[in-house]
C-alpha cells in the first residue's frame, strides 16, 4: 500500500540542518570544530533502515561531509535516519545517528550496530522498552518514555470517568510495549478495556472490517489509538464509509498534532483529545530557513523535488524525482515557473505553530554538540577515562562520545535539558484538544498539561471548561456498569472486568458514604445507618425517663400510693385505742402500712437511666418489700385462724403464736427472700446493659437480671408468700367480719395474683421502657389493691361511721 509524502518529517529534517548550520556559525560552541551530517529515508522500514545506516557507518558517502546525500527516488516517509559526524579541517568523522522516528525500527537498528557502539539520538521513539539500558546502551533520545505518556493517559480517563474504554494500535513494538503498559497502569484507576486490538502496518479490507466489528460491537465510546497518521488515514477513511460517528478519539503522542488528518476527517477527529510533547514557542530563524528553498537546490535533492512538486503540482526540470504515484501521470504536469514561493501557501512543512517533534530534533542536534563540547573542554589528569584522560575531539571513539552525551546539561530556546540513567528526558505534555476554527481548519487548543516531576496528585492539569467535546457539550458516558451510589457497594461480575458490577444495598447496619464503594463499614455501636444508609445517625438512647409523660404518671401514682399509706399509718396511729384498730392486730397493720410504703418507694428506683448499682439495689429492694408485706398479711390471718382455733375448749394454741412468734414469722418469711436476694447477687448480679437487638436504631438501657433463675426464684417466692396467705385466708373467710379481715385479704390476694400472673407474658413479650412500666405497674396495682382492700374500708368505719368503731358494737355477733 501506497506511503504518503510526509511534509512534517521534511520540516523535522530541515530543523536539523538548520540546527548544524546555527552550531557551526556560533563562537561560544564547539569553536575548534564543524558538524556535518548525511541524511538517508529510512521509509519507517526495518530493511531499508539498516541498510541506509550500514552505508553510514561503514564509510563516508561520495559527497562532501556536508552536503546531504540524496537516496534515489523513493518517497520521504515519516521518518528519517541522519548520521552526524564533526569535521577539522583535514578529516572528517562520522559519530552520532539521530534517528530513528520509529520504535521498531531504532530498535533493530540498534540490535544490528549494537557492535560499533555508535551512539543513536531519537527525536520521536518513545517505546518504553528504549529504556532498558543493558539491552540499548547507547541509546538516547530527546523525546519523553512512553512509561510517562501512559501514566497521562490513564489520569486522563480516569479524570473523565471513562472507565470503559478500546485501545487499538499498530502491530508494532511502539504498540504493544504502550498497550501493555496502560493495561498495567489503567488498574490503580479503575479503567479497563473493553477491547484491546491490533491491526497491520498495511491495512487491508479484512483486517479494517475486523477492525470496525470490534468497534461498533463494543459499547465503549472512548477509543485510544497508539499508531502514526499514515495507518489512522485507512482507518478513518474505513470509519466514514460505514458513518459511525459519536466516538471520543484519544490521541497517542504520535498523531495528537497530525494535522494532515484534518483536512479529510475533520467530523470524526473533532473533540479529539491527545498528549503531545513539549512546544517551543518559536526557533528563531527557522521559518525563514524553511521558506527560504529555491529552484536551483530543490532540484538536488529528491525530497525537497518531490515535496516541491507536489505541492505546487508541477514538474521540475532536470529533477531527480521522475516518478509518478497516485494515478497522477507526473510527466503530463506543467513545468514548474521558478517563480513558486512556499511563503504565499500553506503547508505543514513550513507551519511552525507546533514545533513539537522538530523542536526534539533541534534538541537532539544540541545534544551531541555539548557533549563534543565538554569532550574539548576535558582536562587531561580529571577525565572521565581510565587514569582521568581525556579523549581528543577530532578523533575519538564512538563509545566515548555518548558518556559525554549521557552527562550532558544544557538550555535550549531557555528551556534546561537533562537526563536521567535511562537516557530519557524529564516528560511533559501538553494536552491538546482538536477544534474547529470559524473557516473550518484545525485548531489545536491547549486545555491541559501533564508534568511527571510534579507529585502524583498535582501532575495533571485540565482546564474543563474550554474543551470541545465531539457530542454535546460535556464528555461523553463511556462505563460498562454506572457507579454504585452511597448506600451501595460494588459486586463483581464473575469472569467479567472489574469495571462490569452490580451495585448491591449496604447491609442492615452498614453503610457506605462514597461512590463505587467496594465494601460497607458498620456503624459504630453507638450509632445507625439512615434510610440512604450513607451516613451514620446516633442512635435513639430509650429507657424510662422522669421527664417523659410515663415516668412522670408513674412517679406520681407511686408517690401518691406512699402518701395515702402513711396517711392511713397516721389514721391508725390515732385511733390505735379504738376498738377496731385494736381488733385487727394492730402491731402487724403498722408494720404492713410501712412495708407498703416501701413497695410503693421501691417502683421508684425503675424509673431513670439504669446503672450497675441501681440495677443491683431494685430487683432485690422489690423482692424484699414484697416478701415483708405479705409475710406480715400471711401473719394476720394465721393468727385469726389462732385466736378462733384457741377458743375450743382444752385449746392453749395462742401461747404458741404469740406478739413474738408473729414478729418471727414476719422476719423467717422475709429472711429467706433475702438470702435468695444475696446469692444472687453473690453468683450472677443484676447489670444495666445496651440493647440493639430489640430495635437496631434504638439503644435500650435496661438492667439485665444477670442470673434468669435469680429473678425467678424471687417472683417465685413471693408468689408462694401469696399462695400461703390466701389459702389461710381462704380459710377464715367465714369467720365472724368484725374481728377478722380474712375476705378482704382474699379478695386482696385474688387481685395480686391476677396482676402478676399477668405481668409475665406481658414483661416476657414486651422489652425497653414498656418492660419497666408494666413493672412498676404490676408493682403499684398489687400495692394498691393490698392497701384499698385491707386499710380503707377500715378507715371509712373510723372516719365516716365512728358509731360503729366501738366496744359494743364490735361484740355484738
Amino acid at each position: 500500500m501506497y506511503k504518503y509524502f510526509s511534509s512534517r518529517a521534511l520540516r523535522w529534517m530541515q530543523t536539523m540542518t538548520f540546527a548544524i548550520t546555527e552550531i557551526n556559525e556560533r563562537s561560544d560552541l564547539l569553536p575548534q570544530l564543524k558538524l556535518g551530517f548525511h541524511i538517508r529515508d529510512s521509509r519507517d522500514d526495518i530493511p531499508v533502515s539498516l541498510r541506509a545506516s550500514l552505508l553510514l557507518v561503514n564509510g563516508q558517502p561520495e559527497r562532501g561531509s556536508t552536503a546531504e546525500n540524496v537516496t534515489g527516488n523513493k518517497n520521504l516517509k515519516r521518518n528519517l535516519g541522519a548520521n552526524l559526524g564533526c569535521s577539522a579541517v583535514q578529516r572528517t568523522v562520522s559519530s552520532v545517528i539521530i534517528g530513528d522516528a520509529a520504535s521498531g525500527v531504532s530498535m533493530a537498528l540498534l540490535r544490528s550496530l549494537g557492535s560499533f557502539h555508535i551512539p543513536l539520538v531519537s527525536y520521536f521513539a518513545s517505546c518504553s522498552c528504549l529504556s532498558n539500558q543493558r539491552e540499548f546502551p547507547t541509546f538516547m533520545r530527546t523525546m519523553p518514555s512512553d512509561a510517562f505518556q501512559i501514566r497521562a493517559l490513564a489520569r486522563l480517563v480516569s479524570y473523565f470517568g471513562w472507565t470503559w474504554v478500546g485501545v487499538i494500535g499498530v502491530e508494532s513494538d511502539y504498540a504493544r510495549f504502550a498497550i501493555e503498559l496502560f493495561l498495567q497502569e489503567s488498574v490503580q484507576y479503575g479503567v479497563c478495556a473493553a477491547y484491546t486490538h491490533f491491526y497491520p502496518v498495511t491495512l487491508n479490507q479484512q483486517a479494517l472490517d475486523e477492525l470496525l466489528d470490534v468497534i461498533q460491537m463494543a459499547s465503549s465510546k472512548v477509543i485510544i489509538n497508539f499508531s502514526g497518521e499514515s495507518e489512522l488515514q485507512g482507518i478513518l477513511a474505513a470509519v466514514q464509509r460505514r458513518n459511525i460517528t459519536g466516538l471520543q478519539w484519544i490521541a497517542s503522542e504520535a498523531w495528537a498534532t497530525a494535522s494532515s488528518l484534518w483536512e479529510k476527517f475533520g467530523d470524526l477527529l473533532m473533540g479529539t483529545l491527545g498528549f503531545a510533547i513539549r512546544r517551543a514557542d518559536v526557533i528563531p530563524g527557522l521559518k525563514q530557513h524553511l521558506t527560504s528553498l529555491r529552484t536551483p537546490y530543490i532540484q538536488k535533492s529528491a525530497f525537497l523535488a518531490e515535496f516541491w512538486e507536489e505541492l505546487f503540482n508541477c514538474r521540475l526540470n532536470g529533477s531527480v524525482n521522475s516518478h509518478s504515484h497516485g494515478g497522477d501521470n507526473y510527466l503530463d504536469r506543467l513545468p514548474c515557473k521558478g517563480t513558486e514561493d512556499l511563503s504565499e501557501v500553506y503547508s505543514p512543512y513550513s507551519d511552525v505553530t507546533q514545533l513539537r517533534v522538530s523542536f526534539n530534533v533541534y534538541k537532539a542536534v544540541y545534544l551531541v554538540a555539548h557533549a563534543l563540547h565538554d569532550m574539548s573542554d576535558c582536562i587531561i589528569g580529571k577525565g572521565p577515562f581510565p587514569n582521568g584522560t581525556c579523549t581528543d575531539p577530532k578523533n575519538f571513539e564512538p563509545w566515548q562520545l555518548i558518556h559525554y552525551m549521557k552527562q550532558a546539561h544544557f538550555s535550549a530556546l531557555g528551556e534546561k535539558i537533562n537526563f536521567d540513567q535511562n537516557g530519557d528526558p524529564i516528560a511533559y505534555y501538553d494536552l491538546l484538544n482538536w477544534q474547529t476554527r470559524p473557516d473550518g481548519s484545525l485548531r489545536l487548543v491547549k486545555v491541559g498539561f501533564y508534568d511527571a516531576s510534579m507529585p502524583a496528585g498535582r501532575s495533571l492539569v485540565i482546564n474543563d471548561s474550554v474543551i470541545e467535546w465531539p457530542v454535546g457539550k460535556q464528555a461523553s458516558r463511556s462505563v460498562c456498569s454506572d457507579s454504585c451510589p452511597p448506600g451501595f457497594r460494588i459486586a463483581r461480575r464473575k469472569g467479567e472486568p472489574i469495571c462490569c458490577f452490580d451495585c448491591v444495598p449496604c447491609a442492615e447496619g452498614e453503610i457506605s458514604n462514597k461512590t463505587d464503594s467496594l465494601e460497607c463499614s458498620h456503624c459504630s455501636d453507638d450509632s445507625w445507618p439512615n434510610g440512604a444508609r450513607d451516613l451514620c445517625l446516633l442512635k435513639t438512647i430509650e429507657f424510662l425517663s422522669y421527664h417523659e409523660l410515663m415516668g412522670i404518671v408513674m412517679c406520681v401514682v407511686a408517690v401518691l400510693g406512699a402518701c395515702i399509706s402513711l396517711s392511713i399509718l397516721t389514721i391508725f396511729f390515732t385511733y390505735k385505742d379504738t376498738p377496731l384498730v385494736r381488733a385487727n392486730n394492730m402491731e402487724l397493720s403498722f408494720l404492713l402500712l410501712v412495708f407498703l410504703t416501701v413497695c410503693f418507694l421501691v417502683s421508684l428506683l425503675f424509673i431513670g437511666e439504669p446503672s450497675d448499682w441501681l440495677c443491683r439495689i431494685r430487683y432485690p429492694a422489690f423482692g424484699i418489700s414484697f416478701a415483708l408485706c405479705i409475710s406480715c398479711l400471711l401473719a394476720k390471718t394465721v393468727v385469726v385462724l389462732m385466736v378462733f382455733r384457741s377458743t375450743l375448749p382444752g385449746s392453749n394454741v395462742m401461747k404458741w403464736f404469740g406478739p413474738n412468734q408473729q414478729r418471727a414469722s414476719v422476719l423467717l418469711g422475709t429472711i429467706i427472700q433475702v438470702i435468695i436476694c444475696f446469692i444472687w447477687l453473690l453468683t450472677n448480679p443484676p447489670y444495666a446493659n445496651n440493647n440493639t437487638n430489640y430495635h437496631s436504631a434504638t439503644i435500650i438501657i435496661e438492667c439485665v437480671a444477670g442470673s434468669e433463675v435469680g429473678f425467678w426464684c424471687v417472683l417465685g417466692y413471693i408468689g408462694f408468700l401469696a399462695c400461703m396467705c390466701f389459702l389461710t385466708a381462704f380459710l377464715a373467710r367465714k369467720l365472724p367480719d368484725n374481728f377478722n379481715e380474712a375476705k378482704f385479704i382474699t379478695f386482696s390476694m385474688l387481685i395480686f395474683f391476677a396482676v402478676w400472673i399477668t405481668f409475665i407474658p406481658v414483661y416476657v413479650s414486651t422489652a425497653g421502657k414498656y418492660t419497666v412500666s408494666v413493672h412498676i405497674f404490676a408493682i403499684l396495682a398489687s400495692a394498691f389493691a393490698l392497701l384499698f382492700c385491707i386499710f380503707v374500708p377500715k378507715c371509712c368505719v373510723i372516719i365516716l361511721k365512728p358509731d360503729k368503731n366501738s366496744k359494743r358494737n364490735m361484740l355484738q355477733r
